[in-house]
């Protein structure tokens, strides 16, 4: 199973953003990345666009070659009638409070199930892959299925500051809602904390993982490592069996 690396590209706007002009170009950074071998755009922007605009999100839907996948809210009609504007390939449902610094947990779907379950009809119409942002509950991944979504991402923090102490204690609760959501038939991303150290063993332990999204430490590895070297890093890490 081939594991497509989608970069978020937040922390370039975050830096053009500090200097109100367009240096580092959010644009073309994103089509250096899929030059530079990335098999996706993310961007996930926020209400107060303090990092990616939505009119970045406009800038790019028109030269992306590769999948565009926007994360976000969607209790905000705003960024509903984005993705709908711009139709990703996959939308990314996440349940951010307005002035949240990051994602910091998945949904619960169970209780969200009729506001969820109206989204992912919504886009889905629209021919728009859904993935809802979930932390590694096994009964979540039931109710995700209940709701017809085509895909979980599992929010992965809590895994990668296990691995640091115990990889194969780390792995365990997602490995178990991976097989379930195997089972279910729903496809499995994963984002949140992952780099270049806990990549390949994530990868390992759950061969069906269809996509990870990574920023933060991808971003910040290109600083020393360079861009388009770092890309391939990942890539790398996402080829170890």
């Amino acid at each position: 199973m081939i594991t497509k690396l989608s970069v978020n590209i937040n922390k370039i706007a975050t830096l053009r953003n500090s200097r109100g002009h367009n240096n580092p170009n959010v644009v073309k950074t994103a089509m250096d990345c899929e030059l530079f071998g990335a098999d996706g755009i993310t961007v996930h922007p926020r209400p107060d666009e303090r990092h990616i605009t939505y009119k970045d999100v406009y800038d790019l839907k028109k030269v992306l070659t590769s999948e565009f996948n926007i994360e976000g809210n969607p209790i905000e009609d705003k960024f509903v009638q984005l993705v709908l504007d711009n139709k990703p390939a996959q939308v990314t449902l996440v349940p951010d409070a307005m002035n949240q610094l990051t994602s910091n947990h998945g949904w619960d779907i169970i209780k969200n199930a009729n506001l969820l379950s109206s989204f992912v009809c919504l886009f889905k119409k629209h021919n728009i892959r859904v993935s809802i942002f979930v932390d590694p509950i096994e009964e979540q991944i039931q109710a995700a299925k209940d709701i017809q979504t085509d895909r979980i991402e599992l929010y992965t923090e809590q895994y990668a500051k296990d691995y640091l102490v115990d990889p194969a204690k780390a792995i365990a609760q997602y490995k178990s809602c991976a097989l379930a959501a195997d089972r279910l038939g729903i496809g499995i991303n994963a984002g949140h904390d992952l780099d270049l150290h806990n990549l390949a063993f994530l990868k390992k332990e759950i061969p069906s993982l269809l996509e990870v999204s990574i920023g933060h430490a991808l971003i910040a590895d290109a600083i020393y490592l360079g861009l388009e070297n770092t890309i391939q890093l990942y890539k790398r890490q996402l080829s170890t069996l």
